[in-house]
């Protein structure tokens, strides 16, 4: 199940690096795919240009009133704006000021700081990463922070803010690329948290061949961490195994428990010693 997980991760991950190129440079979806663009913000930095008009190219930052300062036209409104609706308005200026009988603007995002989401825990990059479209998902922004590590869970938090109320969800990701449940995957929106935790893990010691920590997978049995921790040695036995389970109210309580049963987070399994 990890391999395929990771798999599909790396899979969204190349499908949004191999988007096709605008002649600006700017990466855009198939048209089949294609969502709205994110908005400009405040603290993004942009580099602007202008076809055969090179003294006009300017790079500047979104000030707190959503505006740059642009050569002969002065201040421009850009803040809330898409990236192709600010070309135009730069262009438009362009023309009706008479500065520029056909305008061809061109605008790239060199740094977008009004809108990114922070990746933690058990992911290959994490960091604070830019929401480069409208509707980006929880799968998509874990994808471009490398996907999860073969430590992580498979199950990952969503920590942000909606309607102005806090919220925190969990986004069962093998649910979402496996069965797809595509409605599970929550869009993304500036100042989420995404963060992947541990994965679980129980621990098996006893006349095991290899004891130590195993990973809990979904429906794992007492069979199967047998056999993830090499089957029992030739003086272990099946019979009256133990384990060391945290019931709801945080007591320790040592239980048998059968080959068919489920083993759950933090237990602590014990195989025995045959007597015979």
């Amino acid at each position: 199940m990890r391999y395929l997980i990771q798999c599909l991760l790396l899979v969204l991950a190349f499908a949004g690096g191999a988007a096709a190129q605008t002649p600006q440079g700017r990466a855009e979806l198939p048209q089949s795919q294609s969502r709205p663009e994110a908005l400009l913000g405040v603290g993004d930095v942009i580099r602007i240009s202008v076809y055969q008009n090179p003294d006009l190219n300017t790079e500047a930052r979104i000030s707190e009133q959503g505006q740059i300062n642009f050569p002969l036209i002065g201040n421009v409104s850009v803040g809330g704006s898409t990236i192709n609706a600010a070309e135009q308005k730069i262009a438009r200026s362009l023309r009706d000021g008479g500065f520029v009988l056909r305008p061809q603007v061109s605008i790239q995002v060199v740094t977008i700081r009004s809108s990114q989401v922070s990746i933690l825990g058990q992911v290959n990059k994490p960091g604070r990463y830019p929401i480069d479209m409208v509707g980006s998902r929880v799968s998509e922004m874990v994808a471009a922070a490398g996907g999860v590590l073969p430590t992580g869970a498979d199950v990952v938090t969503l920590v942000g803010t909606r309607n102005g109320n806090p919220i925190k969800l969990d986004i069962d990701l093998p649910a979402i690329l496996q069965a797809g449940k595509a409605e599970l995957d929550m869009t993304v929106e500036n100042g989420d948290i995404i963060y992947v935790d541990r994965a679980p893990m129980a621990y098996i010691y006893g006349e095991v061949q290899r004891p130590g920590a195993i990973r809990v997978e979904r429906g794992l049995t007492l069979l199967q961490a047998l056999a993830q921790s090499g089957g029992l040695t030739a003086r272990g036995t099946e019979r009256g195994i133990k384990v060391h389970r945290r019931d709801a109210n945080g007591v320790v309580r040592v239980e048998d428990i059968k080959m068919n049963d489920l083993i759950e987070r933090d237990d602590v399994i014990y195989v025995r010693e045959s007597l015979f």
